[in-house]
């Protein structure tokens, strides 16, 4: 799907892929429709487990979550790949079905975005905000810095995305007091 538009995907490249004759997926899944709706309609589960694997290798729930959304956006590691994405993103939102797959999918990106700021305003790592909001711009920001990279392509992917999330949650974060400022405190 990075090295293949929508038009462009034949099962016979899938099959090539896969190691297998293209018989076997018109078998299992009858028409390339067939097999994409099969493929996406995991999507949606699977996002908990990222999350999870996630908070497993970063003891800091924000670094975890820059980390993942950095980690996802490998689909599109080259202008072309995000032109195809784009184009998967279109079937997405015009087809009912995977309208409701994409759907399902981006709502449990936002509520396991959320629980990871509700973590990190409960490791102090965030000040007290609204969670929700926040998760919500989270989303915004990653679906725009992609496109951005993709226009301007300058530096990579993950770099420009890591940059635009930082800036995001940069205002959220709990600072640390000055020591010289503490003392003065104390003086007084």
């Amino acid at each position: 799907m990075q090295r293949y538009s929508p038009t462009q995907l034949t099962l016979a490249h899938v099959a090539k892929e896969a190691g297998v004759v293209p018989a076997t997926l018109i078998q299992r899944f009858g028409t390339k429709r067939g097999l994409l709706l099969a493929l996406y309609s995991t999507v949606p589960a699977s996002v908990p487990e990222q999350f999870a694997s996630g908070r497993a290798k970063y003891r800091s729930p924000l670094k975890a979550l820059v980390e993942l959304y950095v980690s996802s956006s490998g689909f599109a590691a080259t202008p072309e790949s995000m032109a195809n994405g784009l184009a998967y993103l279109q079937n997405d939102l015009t087809d009912p079905e995977f309208r409701a797959i994409t759907l399902a999918q981006f709502k449990a990106c936002r509520a396991e975005t959320r629980k990871l700021l509700d973590e990190a305003v409960a490791a102090g790592e965030l000040v007290k905000c609204n969670t929700a909001e926040l998760a919500r711009l989270i989303l915004q920001v990653n679906g725009g810095s992609m496109l951005d990279w993709a226009v301007f392509r300058e530096g990579s992917l993950a770099a420009w995305l890591r940059r635009d999330l930082e800036a995001l949650l940069e205002p959220y974060r709990r600072t640390r007091p000055k020591r010289n400022s503490l003392r003065a405190k104390n003086c007084s």
